[in-house]
């Protein structure tokens, strides 16, 4: 009986102890619930906030375009009233020239003196003598309206049209935003004169001074004195006729440069070279955007040798070529769809367009055909902004995605305008320094040493490894795989620490720019990091990833695509396996005490302090796993087979 009556005790008390482990699992089930619910209330309101302040932003956008065209009606007005008064002068001036005319006075003077001799021999007398005509009116200046401002080159730099006409049928859309900073060298001032195009690539480049005419350039220049003085070869503008023919202004601003020690470079980027020769002779380097100009511009340069001013030695002579401005040549794709057409150059960019609409052009239609000869910086800014480009013949053909994405990437692989401005500062003499985009990468490795180093191995932009891992020979491992110029560092993992402690140990000794967190067991494409590194050129966010991936399912061997629109987006979280951060930014929030969910802890971090997260584009990593029912149930089927032929490019 007592061992009956133990056992019962023992059942007893192993039910009690099964009933509180269901309370408490019970518990924090509910606890969950709360947090859910919470957590959906606070996604519900930031989806309606954002909701008004888009419709907040289509209604300013709105009154802008219903201000601008009253500004424009307003301006009309003011032409015609401004024609009518000038008109009105003229009308006067003819009658007061008849009044005045000789023989108008002598009609004057036989009329009124016809009964009286003495007063028409006076009036004959008179009208005999010279009288003074009235000067001709001139044309006045349109008044502004009041309180409005001069505008200046570089002034305001934002798309204004935000209708296209294709095929006699107009379409709206809502012009790209032109960001206004921040920029690369903020150490650096350049006085540049350029037209627009030339100005969007540089503007990023360094602090920009632009708006100065012949008449004014000492006092607007004086506020910031300049490093450098760019001019381009401009066709419009006050500086077109110095340039054409050099005048007082022209060699003023190159004299007040010279006393100031102030680099000055003539940009050739258009027209013929003895247009420009006898200007840019006076200027200390010449450069071109034209490499077919280069000969030209020597044998100028030669022939002008025995006429240049005693003590002045010639110009040095360089390229620097259009180059993608990553601040605005980029993926960031318009609000709303893509046009649904494949159109030629010519219907994209009406020559009426000016350089801030053409940014807009580039983000909209489904695909560009491009002729034969169509100039290659044209197609690098139209790849870097996304667009798939086609010819001719493939007009009819389904613009391809992942070529457009590696044609981006060729667009920014060919230099960028800030490598080209790298290289122009080398050149003449002042100082390159602008931040680097190195990445520290940390991988805890999972038992396959092999493969988690040849998922890093092949990555460009890399400087340091941080790896945690218990192989036997990691080290030497290591160091064998990765090129030599990455710095490896290996730790043992300490098995009673959480995941989320593992990181925070290992990016203590990071020490690139930004941070990377990658998985040995997915898989990363070689292109992979570099394509992700892109996205801090031309986005405000310190936390860059993917949203947007593919996964591979070994249980039922498919390929699955999650989130196809988060491309290109500022979104609430990303993919911890995907994460690039940067590093002052990652080490300021820390990794929770975590094995699991650890990146999801660190993306409600960041929304509650208010950093920028960006999901990037979807190529260049595949998630793998073995099972994963609530992926395979809310991603988009892409195929029965491997994921690298789709993701990795």
């Amino acid at each position: 009986m007592e061992s009956e009556d133990d056992v019962a005790g023992e059942q007893l008390e192993s039910t009690r102890q099964a009933l509180r482990e269901a309370v408490a699992q019970a518990e924090r089930a509910a606890e969950l619930a709360r947090l859910l619910d919470a957590a959906q209330a606070k996604a519900s309101e930031a989806e309606r906030a954002a909701e008004e302040l888009r419709g907040v932003q289509d209604r300013l956008r709105e009154t802008e375009e219903r201000l601008a065209a009253a500004q424009a009606a307003e301006e009309k007005l003011r032409r015609d009233l401004a024609e009518q008064r000038y008109q009105a002068d003229v009308a006067k001036w003819k009658l007061s020239s008849v009044q005045v005319a000789r023989w108008s006075r002598l009609g004057d003077a036989i009329k009124t003196g016809k009964s009286n001799p003495v007063r028409l021999a006076r009036g004959l007398r008179g009208a005999a003598r010279p009288a003074k005509r009235p000067a001709a009116p001139k044309r006045q200046p349109v008044p502004q309206a009041k309180g409005e401002a001069r505008q200046v080159p570089g002034a305001a730099f934002q798309a204004t049209t935000s209708t296209r006409t294709v095929g006699g049928v107009s379409v709206k859309l809502k012009p790209f935003r032109v960001p206004t900073g921040p920029n690369t060298r903020p150490h650096l001032t350049a006085a540049v004169v350029a037209e627009p195009h030339a100005e969007a690539l540089l503007r990023y480049e360094w602090r920009q001074s632009t708006g100065f005419t012949p008449k004014d350039f000492a006092r607007v220049l004086a506020s910031e004195v300049p490093h450098l003085l760019l001019v381009e070869s401009v066709t419009q503008g006050p500086w077109a006729g110095e340039l054409k023919e050099p005048g007082e202004g022209l060699h003023a601003l190159l004299a007040w440069c010279g006393e100031r020690g102030i680099r000055t470079v003539f940009w050739h980027t258009r027209g013929e070279v003895a247009d420009f020769a006898a200007a840019a002779g006076l200027f200390e380097h010449i450069v071109t955007a034209l490499p077919a100009s280069v000969g030209a511009w020597g044998a100028a340069l030669a022939s002008a040798g025995p006429e240049r001013g005693q003590g002045r030695r010639e110009p040095s002579l360089g390229l620097l070529p259009f180059a993608i401005q990553p601040r605005v040549h980029n993926p960031l794709p318009l609000a709303g769809d893509r046009f649904g057409r494949v159109l030629t150059l010519q219907e994209l960019l009406p020559g009426h367009l000016s350089y801030p609409d053409v940014l807009t052009s580039y983000r909209w239609p489904r695909a560009v055909d491009c002729p034969p000869g169509t100039e290659l910086w044209r197609m690098a800014e139209l790849a870097a902004c996304g667009t798939p480009i086609v010819t001719s013949d493939e007009a009819g053909a389904e613009p391809d995605a992942r070529r457009a994405h590696v044609a981006l990437r060729q667009a920014y692989a060919s230099g960028t305008m800030t490598q080209k401005v790298d290289e122009l500062l080398d050149a003449i003499g002042l100082p390159s320094a602008r931040a680097t985009l190195d990445i520290s990468v940390i991988m805890i490795d999972r038992g396959d040493l092999d493969r988690t180093l040849a998922q890093v191995a092949p990555q460009k932009g890399v400087v340091q490894l941080v790896l945690l891992t218990d192989a036997d020979d990691a080290e030497a491992r290591a160091r064998a795989a990765m090129p030599a110029r990455v710095d490896v560092v290996v730790r043992r993992p300490e098995s009673e620490l959480t995941v989320g402690s593992l990181l925070n140990r290992a990016l203590d000794l990071c020490e690139g720019d930004l941070v990377a967190v990658m998985d040995g067991q997915d898989a990363y494409g070689e292109h992979y990091l570099a394509d992700l590194a892109r996205a801090f050129l031309f986005s405000t966010a310190d936390i860059v990833g993917k949203a947007a991936y593919f996964a591979h399912l070994r249980d039922v061997a498919a390929t699955v695509l999650r989130q196809p629109a988060a491309e290109y987006s500022y979104l609430p979280e990303v993919a911890g396996a995907t994460l690039l951060a940067r590093r002052t930014v990652l080490r300021s929030i820390g990794f929770a005490d975590v094995s699991e969910g650890w990146d999801e802890v660190l993306m409600r971090q960041c929304r509650t302090d208010g950093i920028k997260v960006f999901s990037a584009d979807r190529y260049g990593y595949v998630r793998l796993r073995d099972r994963d029912r609530w992926l395979l149930g809310s991603a988009q089927l892409v195929d029965y087979g491997p994921a690298e032929p789709h993701a990795l490019v």
